[in-house]
């Protein structure tokens, strides 16, 4: 086994930072939001996850002021649509850089619909979304308390769009017929939840 700092590993056996093939697979945070304005925009973020559950609140993680973060700030509101393997190519579609003013929903051939309590639009084809209520912006500082250009925002689940085809006999949610996409290691690499297993807790 080998140990390194992460600002002194060895670039001849690791070329390519490996953190994030290390903290894998990870939820895609694809992240629909509006300003305050009324402009509309559509990301999907690496850096995301669920961090509590009552009440349930998300998390996705911003390099840098862009829409998304922006946005949600403006609104205090945000809406997380999951990406499925049936919307890979949609999902990468709406991460291109556009010119100020064009829509990643008509670029990546999606259809905006209305959420009920937030006025971000969610991603009509997603099987599941999540309105949030943002809850905390915090700007993130490395262990000796400088300051990052990254941004963590935290929302509160206030609403829930579910696909009920997905819903099993007994209440449960197929996850794995969901098909949910999550980021893996380099930049090209994804994985897709195809199949569940089940353990129990120990008494």
């Amino acid at each position: 086994m080998i140990f390194y700092r992460p600002e002194q590993r060895d670039r001849g056996l690791l070329p390519h930072d490996p953190f994030k093939a290390l903290i894998a697979p990870r939820p895609i945070g694809w992240i629909s939001t509006r300003s305050a304005g009324g402009a509309v925009n559509l990301a999907p973020y690496s850096f995301f996850n669920a961090v509590a559950d009552r009440p349930p609140i998300v998390m996705f993680s911003s390099a840098g002021r862009k829409d998304s973060l922006t946005f949600a700030e403006e609104s205090g509101e945000f809406v997380w649509n999951l990406a499925t393997l049936d919307l890979w190519e949609a999902m990468n579609e709406s991460s291109r850089e556009l010119e100020r003013g064009v829509s990643e929903f008509e670029s990546a051939g999606l259809t905006p619909a209305d959420c009920e309590l937030v006025a971000a639009p969610r991603v009509a084809e997603s099987p599941v979304a999540l309105e949030c209520r943002v809850a905390q912006i915090i700007r993130l500082r490395d262990a000796a308390g400088a300051e990052l250009e990254r941004w963590m925002v935290t929302g509160e689940v206030v609403g829930v769009h579910l696909d009920e085809t997905f819903i099993l006999p007994g209440g449960r949610v197929d996850t794995a017929a969901l098909r949910p996409l999550a980021r893996a290691g380099y930049p090209d690499e994804y994985s897709v939840v195809t199949e569940m297993i089940r353990m129990g807790r120990p008494s």
